[in-house]
């Protein structure tokens, strides 16, 4: 079987699973000229199975955008399905993220968003065990249920405590109506409380829209908030510290995520980075669309990934508020990872 199929079979098996595609469903396909043969497998893919297909391609000379071209704004209307098979521009965080918003106005359409999707991901993390994935990250979300805390640490220097009461994780093996989720997937996630992260985070493997650290990154947390980079990578210190002042909340803590497809590899790339078995990953910046909560309206959202994590789980002790005291000593502590290794 040559990659072009390879990579049909693995579209078809992500609209499959991910979707519950049938013929009924109407289908937007937002690409441009990088991704042309992922976007061809996608819309095979689709026909495939009976269902009508439209395909919008960005043009380059327009690149990056900023607003929602007016002519991909109208072919939404009907749509049951969009996916998002573009490149990766840092500049257009804020397009996507008004793209997103756009998409979910509409609570009928299922959204499929894959910036910087690679024809070796679908060869590799998209070409997975569908069911298999959603089994490991069912039994997590069962065990982070009413947590209201969470310890997290590695052995490269991270040492951080996460409110999280009322907030819940969710996964992203399965896309309902009304809802966005990456393609590939593979993780869990929470928004965490805006103003309850307290420590230290040392990112040792890559970044959203930057790649992969020549150098870790350490970023000083307190109260919800960034208050200084630091690494020895002071290039990398400089343009960190640029990308986050486009709003003043965009240095506010706005996600926790864990990753759980065994196919994902650690490439630079976040779209595929962040669902990697043994990673986990904190977002700083917008999350108002998550469904779990989340209050950060920020015009961007940036990952940051690091290895081999420790995470604890705290509990509020029976009988007692279960409000966050960022104590660190709920009782019924248990573990969710050690050293990257999932204990279930």
């Amino acid at each position: 079987m040559n990659n072009q199929n390879k990579m049909f079979t693995a579209a078809l098996g992500a609209l499959e699973h991910l979707f519950k595609l049938s013929a009924n469903d109407n289908i937007l396909v937002v690409t441009d000229n990088y991704s042309a043969t992922i976007a061809e497998a996608f819309k095979k893919a689709g026909v495939e199975r009976g269902c009508s297909v439209s395909l919008y391609q960005i043009d380059n000379d327009r690149r990056p955008l900023q607003e929602i071209p007016a002519e991909l704004e109208r072919l939404l209307l009907g749509k049951t399905i969009v996916l998002n098979i573009i490149k990766a521009f840092p500049e257009e965080i804020p397009f996507r993220i008004k793209w997103i918003h756009k998409v979910e106005e509409n609570q009928l359409v299922r959204m499929g968003h894959m910036p910087g999707i690679t024809e070796e991901m679908m060869l590799n993390s998209v070409n997975v065990d569908f069911n298999r994935m959603k089994t490991t990250a069912d039994k997590l979300i069962e065990k982070l249920a009413n947590a209201v805390q969470l310890h997290i640490s590695t052995d490269a220097g991270t040492d951080i405590l996460l409110g999280i009461t009322g907030r819940k994780f969710i996964g992203d093996i399965e896309i309902n109506p009304g809802k966005m989720g990456n393609i590939p997937c593979g993780e869990i996630y929470c928004a965490p409380l805006e103003t309850e992260a307290n420590g230290i985070i040392v990112f040792d493997a890559s970044i959203g829209d930057i790649g992969l650290l020549k150098q870790p990154l350490r970023v000083y947390v307190t109260d919800g908030r960034i208050t200084k980079f630091e690494s020895n990578d002071k290039e990398l210190e400089k343009r960190i510290a640029k990308l986050t002042d486009v709003d003043d909340e965009a240095r506010v803590i706005g996600e926790l995520g864990i990753g759980v497809n065994p196919g994902a590899r650690i490439t630079g790339n976040m779209l595929e980075d962040e669902k990697s078995l043994g990673t986990a990953h904190i977002a700083f910046g917008n999350n108002d669309d998550f469904v779990g909560g989340g209050k950060n309206n920020s015009k961007i959202h940036r990952d940051y990934l690091f290895y081999r994590p420790t995470i604890e789980i705290y509990y509020a002790k029976a009988g007692q508020s279960s409000t966050s005291t960022l104590s660190g000593k709920q009782t019924d502590r248990k573990m969710l990872m050690k050293r990257g290794e999932f204990v279930l």
